[in-house]
């Protein structure tokens, strides 16, 4: 099974740089999206004729935010938002059950504009810790992937000396990644990739891409009671209908 996880920085331009062509190329098992920035009546059913469902989560904020898992196999149940009515009207998590493993797509926050969305950021991450924790009591097997707006570790982000004070690189979001994992989360594609280099984001300002001065803030998190059944990591650094790429999770 593969489970593909892309923060498209808006739906619909996505779908002008031929997004529906490359999902069916790709044709994944499951797709989970992150700020789609959309309404789903605002979005032509690019994904039917593919095989795939739809189920969206969307932000108050109309343009803003928003998640959703396309399935090809239809899940048992389908859990939109956490039960926090702050984080729900910004529509940053949904869950789809399956028999024997569960999935969550989450756009966790930015702190980028300033202090006050920092302090939301740490907010949010003390709360979406126990939150985790709770939810794997009921599913053991579980995959929480999206956009983290964290990069863990200097090998992550292309200039770790420069950004040390830069939101999404600061000591105390990479320590919380660390007591994450710690936790019993396995970091999918480092447990298959060591080498550097290997991003998927990057700020479109002085040509970051195409120098490859990026940061590795997208992940697909797996519960340690499945790292047996994880077969490959990936980063898709060469698809591009965004700032970000998608990354990539096979299990069996």
């Amino acid at each position: 099974m593969k489970i593909i996880s892309y923060n498209v920085n808006g739906i619909r331009a996505a779908l002008n740089k031929g997004f529906a062509s490359w999902l069916k190329a790709e044709n994944p098992d499951i797709l989970c999206l992150q700020e789609l920035k959309a309404l789903p009546e605002q979005v032509p059913d690019f994904y039917s004729e593919l095989g795939y469902s739809m189920y969206w989560e969307t932000a108050d904020k109309k343009g803003y935010s928003g998640v959703a898992i396309l399935s090809k196999k239809e899940p048992i149940r389908v859990s939109n938002g956490c039960g926090n009515e702050v984080y729900d009207s910004e529509g940053r998590v949904i869950r789809a059950d399956y028999e024997g493993f569960s999935v969550m797509c989450v756009y966790m926050p930015s702190g980028t504009s300033g202090d006050i969305r920092q302090d939301f950021k740490y907010e949010w991450l003390d709360f979406f810790y126990g939150y985790a924790q709770e939810i794997r009591k009921d599913q053991p097997n579980l995959v929480i992937c999206g956009d983290y707006n964290i990069a863990h570790k200097e090998i992550d982000i292309h200039n770790p000396v420069s950004n040390k004070k830069s939101s999404g690189f600061l000591p105390e979001e990479r320590a919380w990644l660390t007591k994450f994992m710690e936790s019993g989360f396995v970091d999918t594609f480092r447990k298959f990739n060591d080498q550097p280099h290997e991003y998927s984001w990057w700020s479109y300002r002085a040509n970051s891409r195409a120098n490859n001065k990026g940061w590795r803030i997208d992940y697909l998190m797996a519960t340690s009671e499945m790292e047996d059944k994880l077969t490959s990591g990936s980063i898709l650094q060469e698809v591009r209908h965004s700032d970000h790429c998608p990354i990539c999770l096979e299990i069996e």
